[in-house]
């Protein structure tokens, strides 16, 4: 996509995302009438997803030739988003205790949604096994991204080794890699009616904008709260993608796109195909990016760990718990681990929570006090989510790539 092109879609996404937010607020209930438009929008991103991950995850190490070039580029980018992550996860603990936004809160509601309370508490041991499926099509039918990525690194390891009877495979999934972002790019021109209608029909379902501004006011410290720590953790990004990538506002705005779609989606995993093809638009190395964005789109959730953390907090000032620095010290490692097992997708952050409330002892009713809300943050920290894999990507292709003699690409097309 040309830039002409990039800058007329991303005008039309912020379109309709203020327009949905208005019709939502004045239309409320009615608009939930236009949202098989956005669910057919997401089902089209997500139709490409496991292709492209397969295709851009052996085309991605395929490319680096030798074998051995994968584990130091693994190494540095788990590294990368696990720094990220416990620091999104300090900033939700260092806000959380600066403003006490759980200090007085009424308690709103001690409904728990079934998709929570019907979950089993996640064993740290579940997210080791979680990585190998013993059935990558039933893994693929359930759009569990790090089982496929996991065995699509092990196959394009052992393509590398096999010499030129590899080569055909190698070249198959280039073309298939591409021939999926090209697709991508025409699925993208439905982004600002699909959006729209996501952002329409979920406000609509919060009852309108008086319902959900009065949500607001119930819980307002602990929006404040969040939103707060998000915004201090994104501008942390910029600082790193600043001094380890050079790069700055100008990457930034290419990312837009997908920044505004994951926000309208509060999808991680449906936004990753839009992602990559705004970084290797910006100009970030092709292998970090067939590499680094599906890996970090299943490990890396910032945003996630950042507001698991704010929120458990939130749960115990409620409920008059004082927590101390080894209680907290719990919420940060186990806030940390959660953040890589929860899945990409809306509100997954609130099943992942059980680990967390369940590892300091805190009554997980408490989640009921999130639920007016959570909707709307979800889609913040979505955004970050998606901001800290584009950052690393541009951090993972500057310091691995082309400070290692290899030549930073720009593309024009």
């Amino acid at each position: 996509m040309n830039a002409s092109h990039a800058g007329t879609l991303l005008w039309a996404i912020l379109a309709g995302v203020l327009l949905g937010i208005a019709c939502g607020a004045w239309f409320g209930e009615d608009m939930i009438a236009v949202e098989w438009l956005g669910t057919l929008f997401l089902n089209a991103l997500k139709m490409t997803i496991v292709p492209l991950i397969v295709a851009a995850v052996i085309s991605g190490v395929s490319s680096l030739g030798d074998v051995r070039r994968l584990g130091r580029v693994g190494a540095y980018t788990v590294l990368y988003y696990a720094t990220t992550t416990a620091v999104a996860v300090a900033i939700g603990l260092f806000v959380v205790n600066l403003i006490e936004p759980g200090s007085g809160v009424a308690e709103l509601s001690r409904e728990v949604p079934e998709s929570v309370a019907s979950r089993e508490p996640t064993a740290l041991s579940d997210i080791a096994l979680y990585m190998v499926a013993p059935n990558l099509i039933a893994a693929a039918a359930e759009t569990q991204l790090l089982p496929i990525i996991v065995f699509a690194l092990l196959f394009a390891a052992a393509l590398t080794t096999v010499g030129t009877r590899g080569e055909p495979v190698i070249a198959f999934f280039d073309g298939l890699n591409e021939t999926m972002m090209k697709i991508v790019t025409w699925i993208m021109w439905l982004a600002p009616v699909g959006i729209f209608a996501l952002v329409a029909a979920q406000l609509g379902r919060a009852g309108g904008g008086a319902a959900f501004l009065a949500e607001i006011a119930a819980v307002g410290k602990y929006v404040l709260t969040v939103l707060a720590g998000l915004a201090l953790h994104f501008l942390f990004l910029f600082v790193l993608l600043k001094l380890l990538a050079g790069r700055g506002v100008a990457y930034l705005g290419m990312l837009g796109r997908a920044l505004v779609t994951a926000f309208g989606t509060a999808s991680s995993s449906a936004t990753l195909p839009l992602t990559m093809e705004c970084a290797r638009e910006a100009g970030a190395d092709d292998r970090a990016v067939r590499f680094v964005l599906p890996l970090g789109a299943t490990i890396n959730m910032d945003g996630t760990a950042l507001y698991e953390a704010a929120a458990v907090m939130f749960i115990a000032q409620a409920y008059g718990y004082d927590l101390g620095v080894a209680e907290q010290t719990i919420i940060f490692l186990t806030a940390t681990l959660a953040a890589v097992g929860a899945a990409g997708i809306p509100q997954a952050g609130l099943v992942t929570m059980i680990l967390v409330l369940t590892a300091v002892k805190l009554p997980l009713e408490g989640i009921g006090l999130l639920l007016a809300v959570d909707w709307f943050l979800d889609r913040f920290r979505t955004a970050i989510n998606v901001w800290g894999d584009a950052v690393g990507t541009a951090v993972i292709s500057s310091t691995t790539f082309e400070r290692h003699g290899h030549e930073f690409p720009r593309r024009e097309d």
